[in-house]
């Protein structure tokens, strides 16, 4: 039997897809790409706008045109959403939503048996244990995402995901760390946290943070390099703030979404602080590890923002000094608060600030890179670019560098001179 897996959304259905692989290799399966005749596909989904429901829609029927003769798995946090519509797209035999993906491997028997459609989501339950996926190896990356927790009890006004993905919930800390002892044996050097709500590890644990499962990671010296997916402000103490300042292993990059410069957009989206407390919090940061590469995440033209709120988003991201703005026009969500508020924002002005913040955000990328050329970086190489001839990899503060070498450096950790990227040969 063949199989084809295709990851739509986030770097956590990437770990859960990787996970799935797993199974299917341990039952003898044999993974296929895309026209290599599969016999079961699964669609790893995203729900996280209406874009991407309809992106989902597009592509589990362009694979069952393709593939007629296969059996096709819909699984994720768009079948969980929409588990109803999916069901009725004619060639859909299995559909799984974000809990019990681990029996999928059993559902394609009893579906090759009985060839009835199978439907197993559970909706409206948000009171759903963790599901331990497990992860090895990985087919196509040099570091190894790693989910410590799934969940989220945020409830932005945007987001349709604490529905999708149930209560914020951790995974056993000795679950955790035995994969991590695995990914190390199968000679991984850098390890990404990941999770829905990452750095909320630890809150539904009894005296057990996400500060504890980072120091008790660290403990394995063979890992060179250990990276935080997303990190919320509220969730960055001092204790935090000092073992990234004291332990090199540590990334230095921290990817802490703002979504606004404007109190009254913030108060508007549910987020759970103010500018100010934003500001206080990254400025300490900057204090303890003053190289440190903060990116973030904005979303402009959300509804009922004016000129005024989206320049003050534009100066108070100047203020920060961000290395990275990913910018996200809002994007309505059936089922969401804001879908259903007022004044919502014409798409040729989300167009236009958008233009406008990817051109601040080019220029503070630039201000930052610029801080390293001729200074060393410590880099793990990830490939080989045919583009240039040379081994292109990240370094700590995940600056893209490119460096020329006769001997293969895939998986090396080496310590280079950073130069601009112009100067690199394209």
């Amino acid at each position: 039997m063949k199989y084809l897996v295709v990851t739509l959304g986030c770097k956590v259905n990437t770990y859960e897809s990787e996970a799935l692989k797993t199974l299917f290799d341990e039952k003898g399966y044999q993974q296929v790409n895309e026209g290599e005749s599969p016999d079961v596909i699964v669609v790893n989904t995203c729900s996280v706008t209406s874009t991407s429901d309809q992106k989902c829609r597009q592509k589990i029927r362009g694979l069952i045109r393709s593939y007629p003769q296969a059996i096709m798995v819909v699984m994720g946090c768009f079948a969980q959403m929409a588990s109803e519509s999916i069901k009725d797209i004619e060639g859909v035999n299995i559909i799984v939503g974000t809990n019990n993906r681990h029996l999928i491997p059993k559902l394609v028997d009893d579906f090759k048996k009985n060839h009835k459609q199978i439907n197993i989501v559970e909706s409206g339950n948000r009171q759903v244990p963790y599901e331990a996926l497990e992860v090895s190896s990985y087919y196509e990356n040099t570091r190894a995402f790693l989910k410590i927790q799934d969940g989220c009890d945020n409830f932005c006004s945007y987001c349709i995901i604490p529905f999708a993905r149930g209560k914020m919930r951790s995974r056993p800390k000795e679950q955790v760390l035995e994969e991590v002892k695995k990914l190390l044996d199968h000679g991984f050097k850098e390890i990404v946290l990941t999770g829905i709500h990452t750095a909320g590890y630890g809150r539904d644990l009894e005296n057990y943070r996400f500060v504890d499962l980072i120091k008790d990671i660290l403990k394995d010296k063979r890992l060179k390099r250990l990276r935080i997916s997303s990190i919320e402000e509220s969730e960055i103490d001092d204790d935090f703030i000092n073992l990234l300042r004291d332990n090199d292993v540590l990334a230095r990059h921290l990817h802490i979404p703002l979504q606004a410069g404007s109190d009254g957009v913030l108060k508007r989206m549910n987020r759970k602080y103010n500018k100010e407390q934003y500001l206080a919090k990254i400025n300490k940061i900057y204090e303890a590890i003053p190289d440190i590469a903060i990116t973030t995440d904005i979303i402009v033209g959300f509804p009922g923002e004016t000129e005024e709120e989206f320049l003050s988003t534009m100066e108070f991201a100047r203020t920060c000094h961000f290395a990275k703005i990913h910018v996200f026009p809002f994007s309505s969500r059936a089922g969401t608060v804001a879908s259903k508020m007022p004044n919502q924002i014409p798409g040729d002005i989300k167009k236009e600030r958008v233009r406008r913040l990817i051109s601040l955000s080019n220029k503070l990328e630039n201000e930052y890179q610029s801080k390293f050329i001729g200074k060393p970086l410590s880099v793990i190489f990830e490939e080989f670019d045919e583009a240039t001839k040379m081994y292109k990899g990240h370094s700590s503060n995940y600056l893209l560098v490119y460096h020329e070498s006769d001997e293969n450096l895939h998986n090396v950790m080496l310590d280079v001179i950073y130069k601009k990227l112009d100067s690199v040969k394209k």
